[in-house]
């Protein structure tokens, strides 16, 4: 299954106020690496912006006077993104907005029923609870490079999120905590369930690194928990 990762921007922060979706990013990936097919387009809300969302992603009103309208676009985007895994970061926000513009345009299907969705904001706060885990700070711990992103912009940011999602769930990092790492999927009821089939890669020791770890354990002594007195110690233990 390809993984899309998405992104929206907007008029405003509530769907439930009448705002609506106004640039729609998508990227897609193919196992665990970037291509070339995208998802881009702006979209004319046929509404006010305002200021605060401006002050966020810079785009006027002037410039979405000419774009089409979401009913205009909607076919090709629902062709792109179905039977993928959508990865958004702070999937409820993008979904209630996208699914509500579906529904303005006459259409009752939600992108829940036809895609599986990860909320990578979800897993960053199973992975780094107690910490900021807005889309700037992941790109500073997984050291991703957002240089670029003086202002939030759908494919830009769907770009970046996909370096974060691909360093959070690629390393050693995601494994430490034994499966509470997971991501997160969206239901077709719109609620978060827990799943465990993300495919982790498997990197074994060659012989070479075997026999310097086995230098290690003769120069702890046998008693050491890893060898082999002190695994006998550890098992006649339960």
């Amino acid at each position: 299954m390809n993984l899309v990762v998405l992104d929206t921007e907007t008029t405003g922060l509530e769907v439930a106020d009448g705002h609506r979706v106004i640039e729609l990013g998508c990227v897609m990936l193919s196992n665990r690496k970037h291509t070339e097919t995208k998802f881009h387009y702006y979209i004319n809300p046929g509404r006010a912006i305002d200021a605060e969302a401006r002050e966020v992603h810079g785009i006027s009103e002037a410039f979405l006077e000419d774009k089409p309208v979401f009913a205009e676009i909607m076919d090709e985007f629902v062709a792109f993104v179905e039977g993928t895994e959508l990865v958004i970061h702070n999937a409820p926000f993008d979904l209630g907005f996208l699914n509500r513009e579906l529904e303005l345009a006459g259409n009752s299907l939600r992108l829940e029923q036809v895609c599986e969705v990860t909320d990578s904001l979800a897993l960053a706060r199973q992975m780094h609870p107690g910490q900021r885990n807005s889309l700037d700070a992941l790109c500073r711990r997984y050291e991703v490079d957002n240089s670029g992103r003086d202002l939030h912009g759908a494919l830009l940011d769907a770009e970046i999120l996909a370096d974060v999602y691909l360093a959070m769930t690629g390393g050693q990092t995601a494994l430490a905590l034994e499966g509470a790492t997971q991501p997160n999927k969206i239901s077709d009821s719109g609620k978060t369930r827990f799943t465990a089939d993300v495919d982790f890669p498997v990197i074994r020791a060659d012989k070479k690194e075997l026999k310097e770890h086995q230098r290690w354990l003769d120069l702890l002594g046998p008693d050491t928990p890893w060898g082999e007195m002190g695994q006998a110690k550890t098992e006649s233990k339960h």
